[in-house]
C-alpha cells in the first residue's frame, strides 16, 4: 500500500517583530486586552516591497526541499495554498514555478484561508496515492500585513494576524508506520460572510454605486473596486470574532475525533495536535475537550500571530525542529477558518 509521507520541512517568517505595544502608535489598544482574547504577544511582518507572499513561499519551500534530500528540478507538482497571493491572477504556484526554476510542471492554488494548508495536504496525497507524482512541494503562506486596517476601527482584525510561510514536500512510501494516515474536509457556506473579505470582488456590491440614481446605471468596474469602497473602509477583512469562535469549538474537536476514528484511534494516542493557530483560546479548549497535556498540543501564535494557511506548517516545523515530534509519532493536524471550511489530517511521522 503506498502512502504520502513528509520527507522535507521548512518556515520562513520575516525579520520585522511587531509587538502589541507596537500597536498602540496606530490603534486604540493595549497589551493586555490583546493577549486576553488571543493569547499573542507579537507578530512577524513582511518587508513592505521585498518580501511578497511568493517569496516567502519559496524561502521555506527550499529549506524543505534541501531537506529532503532533492533539488527543485526533481519536483513534479506544486500545491500552493494562500488567502493573500501576490496578484489577483495568476496564482502564486506559478511564481513559485518561476522563482526556483523548475521543470514546466503543474502548479496548483488553493483558496482555502486557514484550513488551505491541510486541503493543499489533502490534494498532494491523493496524486501520491495515484502513482501520478512523486515528489510535491505543498507550500502555505501569507502576507497579511499588505491588507489590514490599522485603525481602532479594524483592531478586532489587525491584532491577530501575521506574515510567514511554511512549506512540504511530500514524496510516496511503503513502510506502514510512516506517512499520511487519512484527511478529513467539510465546509458550511451558510454563514460565509461572517469572516470574509468582500472587496474586490464581482459580487453586486452596493458601495460601489452610491453616486447613480440606480443600482443599474453604475459602471461594472466600480462594483468591483471604487473609491467609495475605500472611503468606507470596505476594502478591508471583516469578523464577527464571537461567532466564529463559536463555531470552531466545535468544529476543532469534531473533525480530530472524526480522524481518529477512522483509524482506531482515540485522543490519548495522539503525540502531538498541531492547531491551525487562530486563537490561543480556542486551541486551550479544544485541548480541554480532547483531554491532552500541554506537552501534546503545539501552540506558536504567541510569537508569530495567526498566519492561516502558513500557520500549520510553521508549527509542525518549529515542534519538529525543537524535537517535540519523533520517527513514528501520531501527529494530527487541525484546521477552521472562513467559509466556513474546516479539516484534519492524520499521520505517522
Amino acid at each position: 500500500m503506498i502512502r504520502s509521507a513528509i520527507a522535507g520541512i521548512g518556515m520562513y517568517v520575516p525579520e520585522q517583530v511587531v509587538t502589541n505595544n507596537d500597536l498602540l502608535q496606530y490603534m486604540d489598544t493595549s497589551d493586555a486586552w490583546i493577549q486576553e482574547r488571543t493569547g499573542i504577544k507579537e507578530r512577524r511582518f513582511a518587508h513592505r516591497t521585498k518580501e511578497t507572499t511568493t517569496t516567502m513561499g519559496v524561502e521555506a519551500a527550499k529549506i524543505a526541499i534541501e531537506r529532503a534530500g532533492i533539488t527543485p528540478q526533481d519536483i513534479d507538482f506544486i500545491v500552493f495554498a494562500t488567502l493573500s497571493p501576490d496578484y489577483y491572477f495568476p496564482g502564486c504556484g506559478v511564481l513559485l514555478q518561476r522563482a526556483l526554476k523548475m521543470k514546466e510542471i503543474g502548479a496548483l492554488d488553493v483558496r482555502n484561508q486557514c484550513s488551505g494548508f491541510v486541503y493543499a495536504l489533502s490534494v498532494a496525497d491523493q496524486f501520491i496515492k495515484t502513482g501520478m507524482y512523486k515528489n510535491i512541494l505543498v507550500v502555505g503562506s501569507e502576507k497579511h500585513s499588505f491588507g489590514l486596517d490599522f485603525s481602532t476601527r479594524g483592531r478586532n482584525v489587525s491584532v491577530i494576524f501575521g506574515d510567514g510561510a511554511g512549506a512540504v514536500v511530500l514524496q510516496p512510501t511503503e513502510d506502514e508506520n510512516r506517512g499520511i494516515l487519512s484527511t478529513h474536509l467539510h465546509s458550511d457556506g451558510e454563514s460565509a460572510e461572517i469572516l470574509a473579505m468582500y472587496n474586490p470582488g464581482t459580487h453586486a456590491n452596493h458601495w460601489g454605486t452610491q453616486n447613480y440614481a440606480t443600482f443599474d446605471d453604475a459602471p461594472i468596474g466600480e462594483m468591483f473596486m471604487s473609491h467609495a469602497m475605500i472611503d468606507n473602509a470596505q476594502n478591508f477583512p471583516y469578523m464577527d470574532g464571537p461567532a466564529v469562535f463559536k463555531k470552531a469549538v466545535v468544529k476543532f474537536p469534531e473533525v480530530i475525533k472524526e480522524a481518529l476514528q477512522a483509524n482506531n484511534y482515540k485522543p490519548a494516542d495522539i503525540d502531538m495536535l498541531i492547531p491551525h493557530q487562530a486563537n490561543l483560546r480556542i486551541a486551550q479548549f479544544v485541548q480541554q475537550q480532547l483531554g491532552l497535556t500541554d506537552e501534546k498540543v503545539f501552540n506558536n501564535i504567541q510569537y508569530y500571530g495567526n498566519t492561516t494557511a502558513a500557520s500549520i506548517p510553521i508549527a509542525l516545523c518549529e515542534a519538529w525542529e525543537q524535537g517535540k515530534i519523533q520517527k513514528g509519532n501520531l501527529v494530527c493536524l487541525a484546521a477552521f477558518g472562513s467559509g466556513f471550511t474546516w479539516a484534519s489530517a492524520l499521520l505517522k511521522w
